[in-house]
């Protein structure tokens, strides 16, 4: 009965924030999670299915899944001054319809993409396979996400950054939302609560144990980077303004929705505590 899934993507910073919880390092509260690694557009395709009960996404389709999932406060990741980077062959000049790789078409990186690009021509693929389908040609371009954002090929240059994007957009001052949690709605309320505290509780253990798990992750072969670059890149994506959402990050997730709806990707406005488990539900309880 307290058997849970937590489906996250295999990406360094996911699994660090996940795996002091899979390491018993924090008190599960007698609940049992089944750890399920798939890669992020697998993950938003499977959310829209409502597939697991506990989900990493990228924050640009949660409006698409709304009605079934819930935000979670925790896990988060933002860019402050970087994120994903749209790269191309050095030299190379790109065409209003140039033909770029892309991660996904439900991650956050290719809803701004679109937006911004409206006239370039997408291919979908894997996220590993991009940086060799832009050195061999076979794309004009492609948006790095993840790790590779941190080391690519000297034959490549970056165009243009998916922050300076952002920025363009939504104004100076905000976070770039990438990803976070959402858990399913047909799970009780009660459980939801447990659930989003025991995840606040593992990815607060995972940055005060950050030294320790980033060996154990390395040691164990579970990420795909050295403890260095792991470290440099959980710095980016999972720390202390992964704990928990801010005000300002609550703004940012707004400001996205918005310009999701404004060039009618969904088709009702979305504020973002609207769709939170309610926090006042647990003292209720309790009282």
């Amino acid at each position: 009965m307290n058997q849970i899934q937590l489906a996250h993507s295999p990406d360094a910073d996911d699994i660090f924030m996940y795996f002091a919880i899979k390491f018993g390092w924090v008190d599960t509260k007698g609940y049992s999670f089944e750890n399920i690694g798939l890669d992020i557009e697998t993950l938003n395709v499977e959310a829209l299915k409502g597939t697991y009960d506990v989900s990493a996404i990228s924050f640009g389709m949660y409006p698409l899944i709304k009605d079934e999932y819930a935000l979670l406060r925790t896990a988060v990741s933002f860019g402050e001054g970087y994120g994903p980077k749209l790269i191309k062959r050095k030299n190379k000049t790109l065409k209003r319809n140039f033909k770029v790789a892309l991660s996904g078409k439900y991650t956050t990186n290719a809803m701004l993409f679109r937006i911004y690009y409206p006239d370039a021509r997408p291919v979908y693929m894997d996220f590993l396979e991009i940086e060799d389908a832009v050195v061999s040609g076979i794309v004009d371009a492609g948006v790095l996400i993840h790790e590779s954002i941190l080391d690519f090929n000297d034959s490549l240059e970056v165009e243009k950054e998916l922050w300076d994007i952002w920025v363009e957009l939504a104004g100076v001052g905000l976070p770039l939302p990438l990803g976070g949690m959402a858990v399913r709605r047909s799970l009780p309320l009660n459980r939801a609560i447990d659930i989003e505290n025991i995840l606040i509780d593992g990815v607060k253990v995972a940055n005060k144990r950050k030294e320790e798990l980033c060996t154990k992750l390395e040691t164990d072969n579970l990420v795909r980077i050295s403890s260095d670059m792991l470290k440099k890149y959980l710095d980016m994506y999972a720390s202390d303004a992964s704990v928990e959402l801010s005000e300002l990050q609550l703004k940012a997730l707004d400001t996205l929705y918005a310009l999701g709806f404004k060039h009618g990707l969904w088709d009702t406005p979305i504020k973002t505590e609207d769709y939170l488990i309610p926090k006042e539900y647990e003292s209720l309880r309790n009282s």
